[in-house]
């Protein structure tokens, strides 16, 4: 086993996953574990803090196996995005559930603020429009029944439970919609907004620097520095390497993240999208995003529903075209750039000949679809940099190139999120001077093809989402 080993942790939304990367940026070791997830009522999705935290606890296990610790130089954490966790500030222990990026149940207090008005000041602030998807509304949620705990995201969860440090990186701090994203600091008018008081919250610290040490409680992992930590979706982006500066990244997961880093000289990518802090590395780079609720999540939910798997419904895809037939994932309202919470799951083009391989092929398209809605409204895109589980498809990256026109290049590398947080890492400890190594991503190429069959597709797209969505709701473009 070489030395100068950097562990990467990926937590991500059903599993934590471990790399093991060397100084030449080659993944050596790899380990993983499942995490638990439950859907208590419609729209609540919950997790358990403890079985988050102990899920990297057993990954980091098998991926260190027999590894010497002290190869390990630094430890790089990627987690996923906008989750809010409570704990009690004195016993360290968590003080509720903690509450899905997916969870709706803020629904309800995210209207009342939209129909006071405060949807434009709140985008103009923290970069976000009013849903419930982002953590401000879900963090007042769980001090209205834990009013003196302390809150975070995932990543601030980890970095406390593991080093004692109430502490949030950047970026994972700008997808709560209670940062200044343009100052990088807490928004004492958000705060108010969303009664939250800044004692509750952590200290917001750069992606990447001193971010703490590892303390005896975390077992295998103790004694080890936390170098880098970055939004899984951000971490991904900083794994594409100088490739990010021209193509738009697209996360292909449960749900879809794309995001593209924006020119100094111009910040505002529109309203139909978010700005995001990519990372602070010191200084805060931005990026504009969108978020797709559901991607792979479409492919499980048929699989269930036709009592196969999600390979089956893939290979099903395979053999037939969708005949017109139109599937709009709204199970939880449309995201980006629709920003419509009351849009309802809707298939369209049903006929007497439409079968289980219409539906499955309707299914990848949809996840194609709402990528392209996401890169008209982000702009410049000379390709798409594509990773995450479902990019393995090679139908759906040669549907999305024909359905955005635009090349698609797949990263072959696996585990993106967790391999950029290991270069940002190693860098943070000096094993890459001149930058991260260049040689961990390579592609596979889909070049678009006959842009006719493509628009046929997309106008019968958009004539879906009009079904699928409320009159009164924003539109790309309207």
């Amino acid at each position: 086993m070489p030395e100068d080993l950097i562990l990467a942790i990926d937590q991500g939304t059903s599993s934590t996953k471990c790399l093991l990367v060397d100084r030449s940026g080659a993944v050596v070791r790899a380990g993983s574990a499942p995490v638990g997830i439950r859907y208590p009522r419609p729209g609540w999705v919950e997790q358990d803090a403890d079985d988050i935290l102990d899920s990297v606890s057993r990954a980091a296990a098998e991926c260190l196996d027999g590894v010497a610790l002290d190869t390990v130089v630094a430890v790089g954490l990627s987690t996923q995005r906008e989750s809010a966790v409570v704990w009690d500030r004195h016993t360290g222990r968590p003080a509720g559930p903690v509450l899905g990026w997916q969870d709706q149940r803020a629904q309800a207090f995210c209207d009342e603020l939209r129909a006071g008005g405060h949807d434009g000041p709140v985008r103009a602030v923290s970069g976000l429009p009013l849903d419930p998807m982002f953590s401000a509304a879900k963090l007042r949620w769980l001090l209205e029944r834990a009013p003196d705990a302390a809150v975070g995201t995932i990543d601030a969860w980890l970095l406390y439970a593991l080093t004692g440090e109430h502490r949030i990186e950047v970026g994972n701090a700008s997808r709560t919609q209670l940062l200044d994203v343009h100052s990088a600091s807490w928004s004492s008018d958000l705060l108010d907004l969303f009664g939250i008081p800044a004692s509750a919250l952590p200290e917001i610290v750069a992606s990447a620097g001193d971010l703490g040490t590892i303390g005896k409680h975390g077992g295998i992992l103790a004694g080890l520095p936390i170098t880098a930590v970055l939004g899984d979706s951000h971490a991904a982006l900083y794994a594409h390497g100088p490739r990010a500066a021209d193509g738009v990244k697209v996360t292909y997961g449960t749900g879809s993240s794309v995001m593209r880093l924006l020119p100094d000289t111009a910040p505002d990518p529109g309203e139909d999208v978010c700005v995001t802090v990519a990372w602070g590395d010191p200084g805060a780079r931005l990026a504009a995003e969108g978020n797709i609720r559901s991607s792979g999540a479409t492919i499980t939910w048929l699989a269930d529903l036709l009592d196969t798997t999600p390979e089956r419904v893939a290979a099903l895809a395979a053999t037939a075209s969708s005949d017109g037939v139109q599937l709009v994932p709204a199970f939880g309202g449309l995201a980006a750039p629709w920003w419509d919470d009351t849009a309802t799951g809707t298939i369209t083009g049903l006929t007497f000949g439409a079968g289980a391989a219409q539906l499955a092929r309707a299914a990848i398209e949809s996840i194609a679809h709402q990528v392209t809605d996401v890169v008209d409204a982000i702009g410049s895109a000379g390709c798409l940099l594509a990773d995450g589980g479902a990019s393995g498809n090679d139908q759906l990256m040669q549907i999305q190139a024909d359905l955005a026109g635009v090349p698609v290049r797949r990263a072959r590398t696996a585990n993106l999120s967790a391999l950029g947080a290991a270069h940002l890492a190693g860098r943070a400890a000096g094993l890459w001077l001149a930058g991260a190594p260049s040689t961990g991503v390579a592609y596979d190429d889909f070049a678009p093809r006959d842009g006719t069959a493509a628009a046929e597709l997309r106008s019968g797209w958009r004539q879906a989402v009009a079904r699928a969505s409320t009159p009164s709701a924003h539109h790309l473009g309207s």
